[in-house]
């Protein structure tokens, strides 16, 4: 993309709770000389953020504010114009993101999101991959915690295996960590909307090409417990194992025939059982209107958990890869999941889309399809840690 354009990158929901935090984490990591803004709705509280990252970085007072309002599509088309890269935190994706998407895909302005809906990625690739194929935009979903350590996990994992033939991978999330309102919501809204992410799915699998001589899938395992691991694992229907499928079919790397399933992992039966009733109430509250709004209205959007919370979270992303007789366990870890390695995550992917020498890509892609080593190795100078735990086989 020419450099002609004014800005390089524009965060968009910088008054939110994570667009804050991945502003501060440009304002403390970002190149000398990036050209970026801070884009939304209400320009008193984008001053409020601007002078709060002056108090980080002087020149950072002189940040532009951009007015961007996902009920103003012409705001958006102006914001995608004017820039190489839109950060975008403002979910739920489903009801705010399209308008952002589009603009994007037609202006050909690289996109990176948050969002974990697995209906709204699918309905996105089948409204604009195409167009932004032809446009020359990358459209990055899920460049945080969701689905950031496990798509890039597995590529780590398939390289360090180096298996010729048939490939299986199974990743197990622990975390300690809260949610903010706007994940809440997001969450909630998905949850709510079961039958509709059927038939989004289902759409795409008929649009969409597959590898031609390869295979590549997720798959639901059962709860178990893991001998190697010494964990107890329960399938987690997330966007992630999604994300790793495309990725595997995208990459010849992944072999010829490639298998991920996905777990959450606890120590103990207890947990893993009242993990699994937790989850599947508060699934069945989304689909009942009345008790969902109440919910909501209970969360408000913007707000997260504080700094102290989140400086004793963490994760570990555990992957066992099997292939050629052989196994390899590795692990991806890092400190606060939701938020500060998040923003991390986000920030990062954009700066790497701006200047790292990538593959050539475009339309929708993963992390791993589009940046895949080099976003690796910039998480890695960041603190993420991905590193082999131990092998077998052969």
């Amino acid at each position: 993309m020419s450099d002609a354009r004014e800005l390089d990158l524009v965060v968009f929901g910088a008054t939110g709770f994570t667009g804050r935090l991945t502003a501060e984490y440009l304002a403390r990591h970002a190149p000398t000389g990036l050209r970026w803004a801070l884009a939304g709705r209400n320009p008193d509280k984008l001053d409020a953020v601007r002078q709060h990252l002056r108090g980080i970085d002087p020149a950072h007072g002189d940040l532009a504010l951009v007015h961007a309002d996902v009920d103003d599509p012409a705001s958006l088309r102006a914001v995608a114009e004017r820039t190489r890269v839109v950060i975008t935190t403002v979910g739920p994706y489903l009801t705010h993101g399209e308008p952002l998407v589009a603009a994007c895909a037609e202006a050909g302005t690289d996109y990176v999101d948050l969002t974990g809906e697995p209906e709204f990625v699918d309905r996105m690739w089948l409204a604009h991959h195409a167009t932004a194929e032809a446009s020359g935009a990358r459209i990055v979903h899920a460049c945080g915690f969701d689905s950031v350590p496990h798509d890039l996990g597995v590529l780590y994992t398939v390289q360090q295996l180096r298996a010729e033939g048939p490939v299986t991978v199974r990743g197990v999330v622990r975390a300690s960590g809260m949610f903010s309102g706007g994940t809440f919501h997001s969450a909630m809204t998905a949850m709510s909307r079961a039958k509709q992410m059927r038939e989004a799915s289902g759409a795409r699998r008929r649009a969409e090409p597959r590898p031609e001589g390869r295979r590549a899938r997720a798959v639901t395992g059962k709860p178990h417990r893991d001998g190697r691991l010494g964990f107890w694992l329960l399938p987690l229907p997330t966007i992630d194992p999604l994300v790793v499928a495309r990725s595997a079919a995208a990459r010849d790397d992944y072999g010829p025939d490639f298998r991920y399933s996905h777990y959450a992992g606890t120590k103990s039966l207890p947990y893993a059982v009242g993990g699994a009733v937790g989850v599947s109430a508060l699934a069945a509250s989304a689909q009942v209107g009345p008790v969902r709004r109440l919910l909501l209205s209970r969360v408000k959007q913007g707000q997260g958990p504080d700094e102290r919370r989140r400086e004793r979270s963490w994760f570990t992303v555990d992957l066992v890869g099997e292939g050629d007789g052989r196994s390899i366990h590795t692990r991806v870890s890092g400190g606060d999941p939701g938020y500060g390695e998040t923003a991390k995550m986000l920030a990062e992917s954009a700066l790497c889309l701006l200047f790292d020498d990538n593959p050539a890509t475009s339309g929708q892609v993963t992390t791993a399809q589009a940046m895949g080593e080099n976003l690796t190795a910039r998480l890695q100078a960041a603190g993420i840690r991905f590193e082999v735990v131990g092998q077998g086989g052969e």
